[in-house]
């Protein structure tokens, strides 16, 4: 996991996208997608997108993508997202 408090680049990053709950109990709360490395889990989201509600990378949900760009925390803030499979 990423050190949260200094963002960590990142290429070539390989999951598959799913949506799911996040901050569940929280003000937070609410569905949100993420990606699925295998042996990590990181809520996903497009630099320069929107939190919420992003129709750009709901289009990648159920497919694996790679993605280059920075990890913040257990966040992955994606410059390039592109299906592989």
């Amino acid at each position: 996991m990423a050190d949260s408090t200094h963002p960590q680049p990142v290429q070539k990053l390989r999951g598959r996208v799913s949506r799911g709950d996040y901050g569940k109990g929280s003000k937070s709360e609410r569905e949100a997608l993420f990606i699925d490395t295998g042996s990590d889990r990181y809520l996903l989201r497009r630099k320069g997108g929107p939190v919420f509600a992003d129709s750009e990378l709901e289009r990648h949900v159920g497919r694996t993508v790679e993605c280059d760009g920075f990890l913040v925390g257990s966040t992955l803030l994606a410059d390039r997202i592109e299906q592989v499979g």
